[in-house]
């Protein structure tokens, strides 16, 4: 997370199964051109034919939380089920603190915690007290807002940053299929510029972050 490119909020949409009780499923289609819906809550939905945009509502400032385009689909390559294996060995030399945090965030979130090794290190070369020129911090490196986002208190507590950079990687292994590639860039540039590319981003500091983690976690599983 070292460029101002970054987007602060990580992408969650959720549908409550009672809202389509009858198992139908849910399309820009599905509505007319420029209508709303609000429920109660703090979620509008808005469809322009072309995309439906989620805004979460912050007082009187709202963010677009997701865009999801059906023009055009990213194509997923799943890493397969390491990614998943929470309970895997960490075989790198860590502080003591380092390693429960690590290895205690995995099982909660479903992460391998090899590649939050990978991260971290690559991030803030396990440093708790890092922080960007474009004010990411902690040891997995997360903005301010993302912190505030994943509900995050001190985002320079060890522990609470690896929970929520777990978190933030679940939730991007899940939008993303398992695909490991596209979650790193978009855990690096951001979810909407991964869309935006349809794909890894063509940023020289993004490719080399992806090709960096997952040597590193290739590397980790051998």
């Amino acid at each position: 997370m070292h460029r101002s490119y970054r987007i602060l909020a990580t992408v969650i949409f959720f549908v409550a199964g009672s809202a389509f009780a009858d198992g139908s499923h849910f399309s820009a289609s599905d509505l007319r051109s420029g209508l709303g819906i609000k429920k109660q809550g703090r979620i509008v939905i808005r469809n322009d034919e072309q995309s439906i945009t989620a805004y979460g509502f912050f007082g009187n400032v709202s963010k677009a939380l997701v865009s999801l385009r059906t023009s055009r689909s990213l194509r997923y390559a799943s890493f397969g089920n390491s990614v998943y294996d929470s309970s895997a060995q960490v075989n790198a030399a860590l502080p003591v603190y380092l390693a429960n945090a690590i290895g205690d965030a995995a099982k909660k979130h479903g992460v391998d915690p090899r590649l939050l090794v990978a991260v971290a290190n690559r991030e803030s070369r396990f440093n708790p007290n890092a922080v960007s020129p474009v004010g990411a911090c902690g040891l997995m490196q997360l903005m301010p807002a993302t912190a505030r986002y994943l509900g995050i208190k001190n985002v320079f507590d060890a522990r609470e940053n690896v929970f929520g950079g777990a978190k933030y990687l679940r939730t991007l292994l899940d939008t993303f299929h398992g695909d490991l590639d596209l979650t790193l860039a978009a855990y690096n540039a951001g979810p909407g510029a991964v869309e935006k590319y349809n794909g890894v981003p063509p940023f020289r500091e993004t490719k080399a972050y992806v090709a960096s983690i997952r040597a590193a976690y290739q590397r980790s599983l051998h």
